[in-house]
Formats: structure tokens, sequence, C-alpha cells
């Protein structure tokens, strides 16, 4: 009688145990399932081949590999062929579109239909023209229209040939195409030469002149490392445009800072998606809609590598630094990321 009794407990704490194993491994999938939302999805990220601005890209890589996704090699090309690999599903994510400056790309690219545009990731970006402040000081040179006067023009003319050298962007990055615009609408064909080609190529030849004591002429955008290297209101000081004259007649756009007009849109970059994942992956666009970084944060990480820390590996070190000083902003979008059903 014993034995028996004995039998049917041990029968009943077997089946209890195996009951609460069961609910055990359940809620440990389930949790494991919450943390990893992204287990098993392969995701391919498409950047510029700027080697400059692939920091902020290796901080989204980062958070999308803690939420489970597999992050491919990223893909690399100029902005346009961007906007189209991503409108055609041969990427699934960047972060790297500008809303102004690459406006005309998202639209023909298919813009809201095909593309989802998740979050600012870098708010309050700048471009426009500068000058060195020794020129601009002896010469009270304050306007991009004082290059009209041959006089002045001359000061920058780096090869001789009686107009001014700007050192300019590249072709397929858009800046290139507002600074031809300006060049017509501001009456400056006939003085100004707008170089195009490699453009850090071309701003190292720029550096070089100035610390030779030449004036210079120059396009750049912040963040980026030659902020650094030819500081504002130290070495170098902004041209004003007389109005906004933008190529897509949107003049109305914010284009001032600090009470200069720069003549480009102060601008700011964003994460964008193909916009079937983006529905298919809540997690990895709603982790991508609130990654931030600041201008000055970029710009400093650009000036090591320009200082020789420029390898891939120096890269993804300077993002992994970069999140474990900003630990408690990046857990709180890895958990909002995780937060989504």
């Amino acid at each position: 009688m014993m034995q028996s009794r004995l039998k049917e407990l041990s029968k009943t704490i077997f089946k209890l145990t195996a009951a609460a194993s069961i609910t055990a491994l359940t809620m440990t999938s389930t949790v494991s399932a919450e943390a990893m939302p992204g287990k098993g999805v392969e995701i391919t990220p498409i950047f510029p081949t700027i080697a400059e601005e692939r920091f902020r890209g290796e901080i989204a890589i980062a958070g999308l590999e803690a939420l489970g996704y597999e992050v491919e090699e990223p893909k690399e090309t100029e902005y346009a062929t961007m906007m189209l690999a991503l409108s055609y599903g041969d990427a699934d994510f960047s972060v790297h579109a500008w809303e102004e400056l690459h406006k005309t790309f998202y639209k023909k690219a298919g813009g809201d239909d095909t593309l989802v545009k998740a979050g600012n990731i870098i708010p309050g970006v700048l471009q426009g023209y500068l000058i060195d402040k020794k020129t601009a000081d002896k010469y009270n040179i304050t306007q991009l229209t004082d290059l009209k006067k041959p006089e002045i023009a001359k000061l920058f003319d780096a090869d001789n040939d009686g107009k001014a050298d700007l050192t300019g962007c590249n072709p397929g990055w858009g800046c290139e195409l507002v600074i031809d615009h300006h060049m017509k609408a501001y009456g400056l064909e006939d003085t100004v030469s707008h170089n195009r080609g490699s453009y850090f190529a071309l701003m190292a030849d720029t550096i070089t002149r100035y610390n030779e004591g030449q004036s210079i002429l120059y396009y750049t955008w912040v963040p980026q490392w030659i902020a650094g290297v030819l500081v504002e209101n130290k070495d170098v000081v902004w041209l004003e445009v007389p109005h906004t004259d933008l190529p897509d007649g949107n003049n109305e756009v914010n284009t001032s800072f600090n009470g200069k007009n720069l003549g480009f849109a102060v601008d700011q970059i964003q994460s964008i998606l193909n916009k079937e994942f983006a529905e298919e992956n809540p997690a990895a666009t709603k982790f991508l809609s609130l990654v931030q970084i600041s201008a000055s944060d970029e710009s400093a990480q650009n000036l090591r590598m320009q200082n020789g820390e420029k390898s891939m590996k120096d890269i993804k070190r300077h993002a992994q630094e970069w999140i474990a000083a900003h630990q408690e902003s990046y857990d709180g979008w890895l958990a909002a990321a995780r937060a989504v059903k």
C-alpha cells in the first residue's frame, strides 16, 4: 500500500517537474525572442564610398546586430544609386540620406511609395563656402558675390588663369549641382572656376596652400574633419550669399546659420529604409528611427581618421567607444526597438 502511494506521488512530482521545465523553456524562448527580434533575418546596408561617413554606419550596424539581425557587408555607391538600390530592394537601409540635398534623388527613386525615412541621425548639418580669415579681413570680403570683382577673384587664383579656384564637390554627391547653380545664379561663371575631382585630395592641396600663406576658397560641410583643421573664425570664415537661390526653387527653406545666409539648406542626415523591409521589420525601423549622433562627434571622429586612425578596424573601434560613452541612450534605443510588436 505504501509503495503504491509512493509511486503515485513520484509520478505526480515528475509531471509537475516536467511541466515546470516546459514552462521555463517556453519563458526562456519568449525572452530570447523579445531580446533578439531580428534573429535569422539578414539585412544589407548601403553606404556612400566616403570612408569618413562609415562611423555612423558602424554604430547602426552594432545596434542591429544586438537585436539579432545578421548584417551583411555594406554595399558602397554614390547617393543617387543608393536611393535606387533601396527602392528596388537591393539593399535594406542606409544612414546617409540628406533630407534637403538629396530630395530629388529620393523622389526619383520612388519617394514615400518605396522608401521610409525613419529618423534624423545627424541634425543641424551645414554646407557652404569659406575663405581664409586673413584675406577676408584684409580685403573686407564677406559675400560670395564679392568674387564677381576680377581683382578679388585673382586673390584665389591657384593656376594663374585669372579666375578664383573654388575647391568644390564630387560629381554624384548632390552638392556639385547646387554649386553649379550658384555660379550661374550669382553671376560668378566668368570669375570663379568650380574645381571637381577627388574632394579630399583637392582639399589636401587647399590646406597646403593655406599653410604656405596663400589665399584659399573652398566648399565644405559639417560634420567633417576639415572643420577641425581649418577652424571657423580662427583660420577661415563663411561667405554669405545675397539671397537664397536653390536648384529646385524651394527658396523658403532655412539656409541661415549664426545670422549668415550660407546659401545651402541647413540640413539633417536621415536613416532611410526600403519600405517593404521596414514594414516587415519594425524593430529595425524603430532602432534606426532613434539612433542619433551629433555633428561635433562625427567631426571629431573624422579628425582622428585624418590623424592616422583610418583603418576599418579603427573605425569600428571608434564606434564601440562612442557607444560606451553613450551607453544609456544606446540601451534605451535597443529597449524601445525590442518593445515594438
